[in-house]
Order: structure tokens, then sequence, then C-alpha cells
């Protein structure tokens, strides 16, 4: 019964949003602990600079081969043949995915565990040959884990694909954990390699619960292996933009890390904690409002619906800027006093903190726009238009690229961050314009109307956070976590209190919309206009 209940199907965007995004929250906050307990024992040196290097190489497979192919391909071909078809042809379509992506992840992880020396050095030129040495033995172990994320993410697509948003948005969770395992016990007993060890665990958990919800949601295993099936082929066109345009943010993710690597030791780790602090309220809001709205969107363009499917993308990109607005300007204004609590024990000290809140502001910058561009990118693959978000992808890394070569002499690793937050920007920009003419209006004059109220509510909350940290600070010595933490919790208490009343005066909409879905029986609430019209039957 337990097991029925977590796993129904989710009704609504904002009650799928909230599930996922409260899922989102507990991974997030049990991945600062996991970062936490890496900055402890190993600070900002050589050890986090090849940890997080080695992550680069099994990523790119894992993006590549799987991410692409989910997000463009699988779930809208997904949703259609359980629409116009019945279900069998649907579970087999799966199938046949799930056994393609294995065998292909099978082929190039292997590849890449055996040719893992000679991809270091591609990946992060400027490491010495011990630091070298110690990349290659993690990157052969995290081999391991695209293997078992690909699984995952192809069974995570087919409970999307049914609203089953529950245990897919656990996975991350049992992740997390796994990697804390390995800092706890596999590093004792198996020295630093115990980190990537820990990384396949997580990774093996991440596979396991989602397995376990795909069963129950009606998946059944079998063995089907045909490139030539017309809905793989589907899947296979639509991937293909998409992965290109992962190949281009991925290239830009390996060229910021090479680049990184000439600068002193450490930046890279800087960056990595840094990306993972402003990862929290993406993982949070952007990505559950995105996965939330995706299933919908699809149905709606599948039934041809442009007036319902603006309306819903309109309502999810005001919430998206309602809920990130005060959350960039906590970042912002108080980024020492949150890498400090985050990550300030053991090995890392107050030079680290301050090079990496500097990092963090300039993240900041470009927050809103990271926390949308899920949204617009799965509103064109709802559409069947991938290679728009690929061109839009391309533009803006190349833009990234030239400003990180331009501003990484001057600015050191704060180069390469602004170099992203300006990338992701432009990358707004082309996105939001270019749909705007594909489908004929976003409600353009409500965007702009909750961007002016959003915008006076936050300027008074920063106001006001700046003022309780200028008359308390003299009562917080930042020597002392608790201290710290006070300082920190007090200044975003009366700054978030400030902006709820603000957005109440202002009659925010989008406020007033979450203020009656806590109200009410909040998965029950109605928070999208029409969006039950879609109540798809089980």
């Amino acid at each position: 019964m337990l097991l029925k209940n977590l796993n129904a199907q989710s009704k609504t965007i904002t009650g799928a949003a909230i599930i996922i995004g409260s899922a989102s929250l507990i991974s997030r906050i049990i991945g600062l602990v996991r970062d936490r307990m890496l900055a402890h024992n190993f600070g900002a040196g050589s050890v986090m600079d090849s940890y997080y290097a080695a992550f680069k190489i099994p990523d790119l497979i894992y993006n590549l081969l799987i991410l692409g192919a989910l997000t463009a391909g699988f779930i809208p071909t997904f949703t259609k043949l359980l629409q116009k078809t019945n279900k069998n042809v649907a579970w087999k379509m799966a199938n046949n995915v799930f056994n393609i992506a294995g065998i292909a992840l099978i082929v190039f992880c292997g590849a890449g565990m055996l040719f893992a020396p000679w991809l270091v050095p591609v990946i992060a030129p400027g490491f010495t040959e011990v630091k070298r040495a110690l990349t290659a033995d993690f990157a052969r172990v995290m081999f391991l884990s695209p293997l078992f994320l690909g699984l995952s993410m192809t069974l995570g697509g087919i409970l999307q694909s049914l609203r089953r948003f529950v245990f897919y948005s656990l996975a991350p969770i049992f992740y997390n954990v796994g990697i804390i395992i390995g800092v706890l016990f596999l590093v004792p007993i198996l020295g630093n390699i115990g980190l990537a060890w820990g990384v396949v665990f997580g990774a093996f958990l991440h596979f396991l619960i989602q397995m376990i919800a795909a069963i129950h949601a009606g998946y059944r295993w079998q063995w089907i292996f045909d490139l030539k099936d017309k809905s793989v082929q589907t899947v296979g066109k639509l991937m293909i933009p998409r992965t290109m345009g992962l190949a281009v943010t991925q290239l830009n993710l390996v060229i910021m890390t090479i680049l990184a690597s000439w600068l002193p030791s450490g930046s890279i780790a800087i960056y990595n904690y840094a990306f993972n602090i402003q990862s929290v309220p993406i993982g949070i809001i952007g990505i559950p409002f995105a996965l939330a709205v995706f299933p919908l969107l699809s149905e709606l363009a599948i039934l041809k619906d442009k007036k319902q499917f603006i309306q819903n993308l309109s309502a999810t990109i005001r919430k998206i800027l309602f809920l990130i607005t005060p959350i960039t300007i906590i970042i912002l204004l108080e980024r020492a006093q949150i890498v400090r609590v985050i990550l300030g024990s053991g090995e890392f000290d107050w030079t680290a903190t301050t090079a990496t809140a500097n990092a963090l502001a300039f993240f900041s910058f470009g927050l809103f726009a990271q926390t949308l561009i899920p949204l617009l990118a799965r509103a064109f693959y709802a559409l069947s238009d991938t290679k728009t978000p690929f061109f839009a992808g391309v533009i803006a890394e190349l833009i990234s690229i030239i400003l990180a070569l331009l501003l990484m002499k001057p600015w050191g690793i704060i180069g390469l961050v602004a170099a992203i937050s300006l990338g992701a920007i432009f990358n707004l920009i082309i996105l939001f314009i270019a749909l705007r003419q594909k489908i004929g209006g976003l409600e353009a004059d409500k965007i702009i109307d909750a961007i002016y109220r959003i915008s006076v509510a936050g300027l008074v909350m920063a106001i006001s956070i700046q003022f309780v940290k200028m008359l308390w600070g003299n009562n917080f010595n930042l020597d002392y976590f608790w201290k710290v933490f006070g300082q920190g919790l007090i200044a975003g208490i009366v700054g978030l209190t400030i902006y709820g009343l603000a957005c109440y005066f202002l009659r925010l909409p989008e406020f007033m919309n979450f203020k009656d879905s806590f109200e009410k029986k909040w998965l029950k609430s109605r928070n999208v206009p029409n969006e039950e019209l879609l109540n798809i039957k089980e």
C-alpha cells in the first residue's frame, strides 16, 4: 500500500513540481553534506582537483548517450505511444531503448576505462604527473557509474511519462548517500580511491530505486534489440540535435576544466564547490518545474492545443521567476556565510572560503537564466524541435568560451564563472525570442508585469537583508560556526519575510497561488489553468 501511494500518478504541474522539488531539496541538502565532508577531509587541493576532473570524462558519455535521448526523444515518443496505441507497444519500445542503451554504455565505458590514462592529459593538461595518475585512477573506477545511471535514467523516463515522480525524485538522494558512504567507510579502507567507488555505489542505488518503481508501474524487462524499430529511430532522430547540443555544453565544461587546470592548485575544486551550491536552487526550482510540465506540454503539442500550451508554459515561467529571485538575492548577499556554514571546517580554510564565495557571487548573476533554460528547452522538445535549443546552445557556449579566454588571465577562476553566467543569459534570450516566434506568443504582458512586481519585492528584500547584516554584524564572531550560521539565518528569515509581505501587498498572482495551495490540500491544488482537462487514466 505504501509503495502504491508513493508511486501514484501526479495530477497537477504544481503538485508534481512540489514532489520533485521537495525530494530534490533533500537530495541537495545531502549533497551539501557530501561536499562538506569532502571539503573537511580534503580541502580545496590536489585530491579534489583530480576527483572533479575525473568526473568530466564519464559524465561526457552519460550526457551524450543517455540524457539527450531521454529529454528530447524518449519521453515524447513513449508518451505518444501510450496515447495513440496500446501499452504493449510502448513497453516494447521502452525495453528496446533500455537494452540498446545498456549495450552502448558497456562498450563506451569499457573503452573509457581502458584509455583513461590517455584521456586525462586532454582534460587536465596543466596537472602534474602525480595529479594525472590520481585522476586516471579515479576515472577508471568512475566509468562504471554511467552504466548504472544510464539504465536508471531510462527507467526514470518511463516514470516521468507516467507522471510518477516520487521515486524518480528520490533516486538522487540515494546517489548522494552512496558517495557519502564512500567518504565515511571506503576511503579509510581503500584510501583515496574509495571516493570513486562511493560514486559507483551511489549510481547503483540510483538504478535500484527506479527499477523497483518502474516494475511497480508495469514495466517488465524483455530482451528486445531492434535498431530498425520505427519508434527507436524516432527517438534517435529527435536526440541527434539534443546530443549535439549537449556535446557543445560538455565541450564547454571540458574547456573550462582545461583552462582551470592551468590556474593555481585548487581552482577546479573551488569552481565545483561553488557550482554545486548554486545548483541547489536550480535543482529544487528550475528542474522540478521543467520535469513536471514536460509531459503535459508534450500532450498539448500532440493535441495541437496552442492556447493551453502557452498558458501552462507562461504560468510556469512566472512561478520560477517568483521563486528564484529571493534565493538569488540571499546567495549574492550572504555568499560568505553560506560557503562558510556549508564547507568551512577542517582543511577548508578562510582563503578557500573567500575564493569559493567570490565564485558563487558570479554564478548567482546567471541563476535566473539557468533555472529557466531547462523549461524553455523542454518546450521545444515537446514541439519535436530539438534543433533550436541546439543552435542556441552552440551560440551561447561559443560566447562563454571566448569570454573565458579573455577573462581568465585578469580574473582567474572568477573569469571562468562570469563567462558561464553570461553565456547562460545569452542562451535564455535566444530561446525566449525563438519560442515566441514559433508559437506566436508567451503572454509577455503577464511575464513583464510579474518581473516588475518581483523586482520591487526583491529590492525591498535586499535592502532589509543588508540592514540586518549591518545592524547585527558586530554581534557575531565569524570565527565560529553557529555565529556565522546565526547571522546568515536571521538576515535570511527577515529578508524572506519582507519579500513575502511585499509580494502580498503587490498582489503578485504567483504568490497568491502558492499561498492558496498551502491553505488547501496542496497536492490537489489547481494552480495552472485548465491542466486537469488532460487527466490521463492509468
